[in-house]
């Protein structure tokens, strides 16, 4: 069965980085687009960065766009998320995101806090 497990989350100053994980399983990894999501308190989630299949094309949202960089590792099966320049507007839960065989799977999550 498929299993996405996020992890790399803490709390952070303003300014400071983190880089997040997805390790992925119960699929060809491979062979999917993935993508990372967050959650505000309060607020709807919403897509941060998706990366195609082998790594060769990313997209971002507008307000993280510069900041952060979407990257994987196949042959470990693993999504990443470097965030730099944190905000305290990043504040959120971040999820990855698998859509297959019209199914979205998502991961339960990780927070980040940024705060000094």
């Amino acid at each position: 069965q498929v299993q996405l497990v996020e992890s790399g989350g803490g709390l952070v100053q303003p300014g400071g980085s983190l880089r997040l994980s997805c390790a992925a399983s119960g699929f060809t990894f491979s062979t999917y687009a993935m993508r990372w999501y967050r959650q505000a308190p309060g607020k709807e989630r919403e897509l941060v960065a998706d990366i195609s299949s082998a790594g060769g094309s990313t997209n971002y949202a507008d307000s993280v766009k510069g900041r952060f960089t979407v990257s994987r590792d196949n042959a470990k099966n693993t999504l990443y998320l470097q965030m730099n320049s944190l905000k305290p507007e990043d504040t959120a839960v971040y999820y990855c995101k698998l859509r297959k065989g019209g199914i979205n799977y998502w991961g339960k999550g990780t927070l980040v806090t940024v705060s000094s």
